[in-house]
């Protein structure tokens, strides 16, 4: 019998343990109560979050593979689909973050070619504390150099992705790493593994000590002993990756696989018993052959071991040499561990002692599911009551600006992604810095728009309505970008979920995110929820993270959001309002993180079916969101073209609100969009279709940014000054 003293440390509670005793009919032993105990964790058994997330629209017409798989799919047209998922590897990042950012990237690459598809393109979202701390300097720099050493290696281009940067940080920064790959449609690989005599293969590299109950490392918060689980965190090599890419899609496009399984959190565990479980099978392994790079390795290490670059799959029978074949032309280890069966059991053996005898679905399926607890946390009330009639109206909108542009929540991140090779593939057509990266789908004269986002401020403040104001900027930067919203595929970064407080976050933004997705018509199929966001006590900010997918059909009428040419009409699209609440200039110029921001979900659909209908029109010479900073913000950002700066000169009217608000203030629903002046009756008359009001702002010339608010210069900036205040923030807060 197993001490209370050993399950509990793995994190099983006491109930837990006797439900295992019921399935079995016996007490465990000490493999299988490892291996319940990973399966069972929140990580990998989503049994806080799993009721939550039924709430999530999954279906639509061109959804060909929804959640429960490796990835999400859908069908982008002319016989394609594109394969998506994003996850999270947060605490693995926190205590080892060159190697926790890398095999983060290394995983979610598994999980798109797993499904037959090949990777054309990674993103990321990442948080830190603020960098004037010298631990979080250190973070910030191991996690952007695994990014960067992983992706670069095997040859999947990181083509954007957002990073900001908060106290609440601090301890436990965040790294969502997100890949999209591109499969022939009627060739998506799957999980499920049937038919009993069908051999069990393990390819890949070989099974070392890394990784160990990596999966409930991540399903407890961060303390000071997280520095002493470094043994939790794998190991990556993206060379070895890159060969099993081409040997898993070369052994796939044979016919002869008939499931196949990245082993990810959980390692031989979860892959053995979920492919199992899909497929209504019983699975018998001898570990003895797994290849090991360690000796005296235990039968629960082998099966809890998080090594990288490894797959389980399963082979037709009688074909097992041939994929073997294929594996040993490609360098890489390919052994027939055990074959499948029809009773639905996974049986272990090492050296033919079975040591561990298993209900596959037990593991898989059946995880005990949580109705958490949910009330509304004190901070609320608190922090919601902004009155901003108190608030001190500033004089100096110039330096506001400059120091604005300066936030790291703002400033450039080129000296990030000039890191990451964002070329390799030859696909990517808008490089990093515009509001999507869009990527060409070669043969087709069409495209992909791809991004992250959000504001976990807002999320704070009110996660449901953050939740829904991530979605609607993510389509808000694919739109900008001239293409449809397709999908989403979320990471849902929240605290301990055992706290009814965080659990109301959570639950509140999977309504604000359900509800954005279902205006948009725009399905979730897959995603990732890491909880446990904590640090000595204290909790992250809800971090609901939105990748979003678009398609463009015709690549030549893409957009970005510079500025192309003097002369150009600037335009406002979209709605005015007050958006002072959870601004990144009441941060910055207050010191206050209050209000409640606001959105409206139908005039964000029709902004966006305007702006995307004048895009596709060939009416607009560039559009960008609105977004932190405000109008002024958007304005220099729109000036800061890669292929030579302009100059805007704008006339504004305050329309009753504050002169801060109508120049730095986040009201929602904004797209700020120039076009030759000779097509300006025709998107006055599209907005006017759509209902959509519409500014005539200014002219894009000269050097400089001059604004005019109700009749008096507030601003005259030259634009060489704020590209350099912009673009040289992060690199001074490094040096």
């Amino acid at each position: 019998m197993i001490e209370p003293k050993v399950y509990r440390e793995m994190g099983l509670n006491d109930a837990e343990y006797e439900q295992i005793v019921e399935i079995l009919g016996r007490h465990p032993n000490y493999t299988e109560v490892g291996m319940y105990a990973v399966m069972w964790s929140e990580h990998c058994g989503y049994k806080y979050s799993r009721p939550v997330l039924k709430l999530f629209p999954t279906s639509g017409p061109r959804v060909l593979q929804g959640p429960g798989e490796n990835a999400g799919a859908v069908d982008v047209g002319d016989g394609m689909a594109v394969v998506m998922k994003i996850e999270s590897h947060n605490h693995p990042s926190a205590v080892e973050p060159y190697q926790g950012a890398a095999t983060g990237v290394g995983g979610i690459i598994r999980d798109i070619f797993t499904m037959g598809a090949r990777p054309i393109a990674g993103l990321n979202s990442l948080r830190f504390g603020e960098l004037g701390d010298a631990r979080t300097r250190y973070l910030f720099g191991g996690v952007v150099s695994g990014i960067a050493g992983y992706g670069n290696c095997i040859g999947v281009p990181t083509v954007a992705g957002e990073i900001y940067f908060d106290d609440c940080y601090e301890g436990n920064p965040l790294v969502n790493a997100m890949c999209l790959g591109l499969v022939d449609s009627d060739k998506i690989a799957r999980a499920s593994a049937s038919g009993a005599g069908n051999p069990v293969m393990y390819v890949g590299a070989r099974t070392g000590r890394d990784g160990i109950h990596g999966a409930t490392f991540a399903s407890v918060e961060l303390s000071e002993e997280s520095e002493e689980r470094r043994s939790a965190v794998q190991v990556g090599d993206p060379f070895t990756e890159k060969l099993l890419v081409e040997a898993t899609l070369e052994a796939l496009a044979t016919g002869y696989i008939v499931g196949i399984q990245d082993m990810g959190a959980a390692g031989l565990t979860c892959s053995t018993t979920e492919m199992a479980a899909k497929g209504d099978s019983g699975m018998e392994v001898e570990i003895s052959l797994v290849p090991r790079r360690e000796d005296g390795m235990s039968a629960y290490e082998v099966m809890l071991s998080e090594s990288q670059e490894r797959m389980l799959l399963v082979a037709a029978e009688g074909r097992e040499d041939e994929v073997k074949a294929i594996f040993d032309k490609w360098g890489l280890n390919a052994v027939v561990i055990g074959k499948l069966t029809d009773d639905g059991i996974v049986r272990v053996y090492d050296n033919g002692e079975l040591v561990a005898e298993v209900p596959a679905k037990s593991l898989a399926e059946d995880t005990p599911v949580y109705c958490m607890d949910a009330r509304v946390p004190d901070y609320v009330e608190q922090v919601r009551c902004l009155n901003k009639d108190e608030l001190p109206q500033v004089e100096d909108f110039e330096s506001v600006l400059e120091l604005l542009l300066r936030r790291h929540n703002v400033a450039s991140k080129e000296c990030v992604y000039e890191q990451y090779d964002h070329m390799v593939q030859v696909n990517t057509a808008v490089l990093p810095g515009s509001d999507a990266a869009v990527l060409r789908l070669k043969g087709t004269g069409r495209g992909l728009a791809v991004t992250t986002d959000c504001n976990s401020r807002y999320c704070y403040l009110d996660p449901y309505t953050g939740g829904a104001i991530a979605v609607a900027e993510a389509a808000r930067s694919v739109v900008c970008s001239g293409a449809e919203p397709a999908a989403v595929t979320d990471c849902l970064n929240f605290g301990n979920p055992e706290k009814p407080e965080i659990f109301w976050q959570f639950r509140q933004a999977v309504e604000g995110i359900s509800e954005a997705c279902r205006t948009f018509g725009v399905p979730v199929i897959s995603g990732n929820v890491s909880f446990y966001n904590e640090s000595h006590g204290t909790a992250i900010y809800p971090t609901p993270v939105i990748g979003m997918l678009g398609i463009m059909e015709d690549i030549e009428r893409r957009c970005t959001s510079f500025f192309k040419k003097d002369g150009d009409a600037v335009v406002l699209l979209g709605f005015n309002g007050p958006g002072l609440d959870g601004s990144e200039y009441l941060k910055a110029v207050h010191g206050l993180v209050a209000g409640c921001p606001v959105i409206d979900l139908d005039k964000e659909k029709r902004l966006q079916a305007c702006c995307l209908e004048a895009i596709r029109s060939g009416l607009l010479a560039s559009a960008h969101d609105v977004a932190e900073g405000g109008l002024a913000v958007a304005l220099a950002e729109s000036c800061f073209n890669t292929d030579g700066s302009h100059g805007v000169s704008v006339e504004l009217s305050s329309d009753g609100l504050r002169l801060d608000d109508a120049l730095f203030g986040e009201a929602q629903s904004r797209i700020l969009v120039s076009l030759d002046s000779s097509k300006l009756d025709s998107l006055i008359k599209l907005a006017a279709g759509h209902d959509v009001p519409l500014m005539v702002i200014g002219t894009v010339a000269g050097s400089s940014l001059t604004v005019d608010l109700d009749g008096s210069r507030v601003m005259d900036m030259k634009i060489a000054k704020l590209e350099s205040a912009w673009r040289g923030a992060i690199e001074e807060a490094l040096a």
